[in-house]
């Protein structure tokens, strides 16, 4: 993880800036899980995942995903890189690419690769409604630096065949 934090350019400032505004994050954590979570029952391909035999929304399945985000969510404010930070990314890449679950089965690289868009694009919105133009522009720079660096992580997990 530090090589590829290298190679990106997220040095410690970029980790004050995350810690700087995990805060906010934090704060607006159910609403950044509930609509990504929301989104996703809107798209076939990743709504599978989430419903029930009869095509319901499985609310206590997503209930324990948003918790699972949130955890990781958190985990991401601290902006560390490599140690356990690494194994718990790869164990979450792992999970999401080896393990099925239901209808679903295992979770396709392209939807976590897109999860991840989703995610950066809320971050973005929410600084740029809660934070300065320059602010919002450093912050969004930041968390999409690192976040890119644990998407590589997370894709490990896909490379590795069961």
């Amino acid at each position: 993880m530090r090589e590829l934090a290298d190679f990106v350019g997220f040095g410690d400032a970029d980790a004050a800036l995350i810690r700087g505004t995990a805060a906010l994050v934090l704060a607006h954590e159910a609403a950044l899980t509930t609509a990504l979570y929301d989104h996703f029952l809107t798209q076939p391909s990743a709504a599978k995942f989430f419903v029930l035999e009869d095509g319901t929304p499985d609310r206590e399945r997503i209930e324990r995903r948003k918790h699972s985000l949130g955890r990781w969510l958190k985990e991401t404010a601290e902006a560390a890189i490599g140690g356990d930070t690494a194994y718990y990314l790869l164990a979450m890449g792992l999970s999401h690419s080896h393990r099925t679950w239901g209808r679903g089965g295992a979770v396709p690289a392209d939807l976590m690769i897109g999860a991840m868009s989703l995610t950066q694009s809320a971050l973005a919105s929410l600084f740029a409604k809660e934070l300065s133009a320059g602010d919002a522009l450093a912050a969004s720079v930041a968390w999409n630096k690192l976040l890119l660096v644990q998407l590589s992580v997370l894709l490990t997990g896909y490379l590795r065949q069961p």
